[in-house]
C-alpha cells in the first residue's frame, strides 16, 4: 500500500468499542472462536496499514475494493484455501458491521465485498476409521475398569456416534443430555448457531454409565480425573481431548489419527449408509451442503447406479 492510501486508513481518533465494527463483530463470537478471528483481523490491518495499524486503530469504513482485492490476493498466497477463505469471511463480517453501524454506505460496502468466493477444490485432510479400529478402540477402554476407562469410552461413543466436533463435545452439559432420547443439544457451535443430534442406542450406554459414575451434578458431562480418581466438576479442555484419543490409539494399535477423524468418520457412514446430504449436513452441523458433500467416499460406482433408474 502506498502511504497516501495507509494514511486514510487510519483512525483519527478511537470509536468507542460499542460502535466499532471489529469490535461489534468479535463480541458476536463463541468464546472458542474470538482468539482466532482476533488474530486473523490483526492481521489484514496490519497487511493494509503496512504494520501501522491493529484492528481497533484501522478504519474499516474506509476499506474500498482495491483494498479487500488486496487481501484476498495476498492471503492466497500465505494460506491453504480454507484459511484464506475464514479469513475473509470475517474481513466481509466487519465490513457488513460497518454497514450496519452507518459508518460504510450501502454501495461502499457492496463494491468492497464483490470478490468471487475462496474455493477449496481440495480433498479433506485426514482419514476415515474403519470399524474394526473403533471396536479396538471401545476394547481398550473398557478393558480399562478405572473411571478412567469408563469416561474415555463415553468420550469416543460421542465422538463418533454424534460427530460433533471436540469443541462441541467438551462443552457438553448434563442438562444437554436427555438419555430417553439420546439427544444432545449443542448450544453456540461453530458460527454461533445451536443444534440437536441424537446418539445411538450403542453410544447411549457408554455415556449412561459414565453418568453414573460421575452423577447427575450439574456441569460438565465430560470431566477430568485426578490420579486418586477424584473428578473434577470442570469441562475437559480440547487438547485434552486430543490426548485422550492419541493414548487410546496407542494402546489399541490403532494408526494415527485425530479426534476430528471421528466426525469425517460419522459423515461418510451415514452417507454410505444411504442417509441424504441434507440430514446430514444437519447433524454435522455444516453451513454448506458442499463442506458435508465432500465426505461422501462412494465415488464413481454410486454415479453409475444412479443413472440406470432412468426410464427410456
Amino acid at each position: 500500500m502506498n502511504q497516501t492510501s495507509v494514511k486514510t486508513l487510519v483512525l483519527s481518533e478511537p470509536l468507542p468499542l460499542t460502535i466499532h465494527p471489529a469490535a461489534v463483530y468479535l463480541r458476536s463470537l463463541s468464546p472458542g472462536s474470538k482468539p482466532t478471528m482476533t488474530t486473523a483481523l490483526n492481521a489484514i490491518a496490519s497487511l493494509l496499514s503496512d504494520g501501522q495499524c491493529d484492528l481497533y486503530t484501522l478504519d474499516w469504513a474506509a476499506i474500498k475494493y482495491r483494498h479487500t482485492a488486496a487481501v484476498r490476493a495476498s492471503l492466497l498466497e500465505r494460506y491453504a484455501p480454507s484459511t484464506a477463505s475464514k479469513i475473509m469471511c470475517a474481513f466481509r463480517r466487519v465490513l457488513d458491521e460497518a454497514r450496519k453501524l452507518g459508518l460504510m454506505s450501502a454501495a461502499d460496502y457492496a463494491n468492497a465485498i464483490e470478490l468471487p468466493s475462496i474455493r477449496d477444490t481440495r480433498k479433506l485432510r485426514g482419514r476415515a476409521l474403519s470399524r474394526s479400529e473403533i471396536t479396538a478402540l471401545m476394547r481398550v477402554c473398557i478393558e480399562d475398569e478405572s473411571k478412567l476407562g469408563v469416561r474415555d469410552a463415553a468420550l469416543i461413543a460421542i465422538l463418533r456416534g454424534a460427530g460433533l466436533r471436540r469443541g462441541e463435545a467438551v462443552k457438553l452439559k448434563v442438562k444437554d443430555f436427555n438419555s430417553e432420547t439420546g439427544g444432545l443439544e449443542i448450544n453456540r457451535a461453530k458460527g454461533g448457531k445451536s443444534r440437536l443430534v441424537y446418539l445411538p442406542e450403542v453410544a447411549l450406554s457408554y455415556v449412561e454409565n459414565w453418568l453414573a459414575i460421575r452423577g447427575k451434578r450439574a456441569g460438565a458431562i465430560l470431566c477430568p480425573i485426578r490420579k486418586g480418581g477424584a473428578i473434577e466438576f470442570r469441562h475437559l479442555s480440547s487438547q485434552a481431548v486430543l490426548l485422550i484419543v492419541q493414548k487410546r490409539a496407542k494402546q489399541a494399535g490403532v494408526e494415527s489419527f485425530s479426534p476430528h477423524d471421528f466426525r469425517r468418520t460419522f459423515c461418510s457412514d451415514l452417507l454410505d449408509a444411504g442417509v441424504d446430504i441434507v440430514t446430514v449436513q444437519k447433524l454435522a452441523g455444516h453451513a454448506d451442503p458442499t463442506t458435508t458433500a465432500k465426505y461422501d467416499r462412494r465415488g464413481e460406482e454410486i454415479k453409475r447406479k444412479a443413472v440406470q433408474k432412468l426410464q427410456f
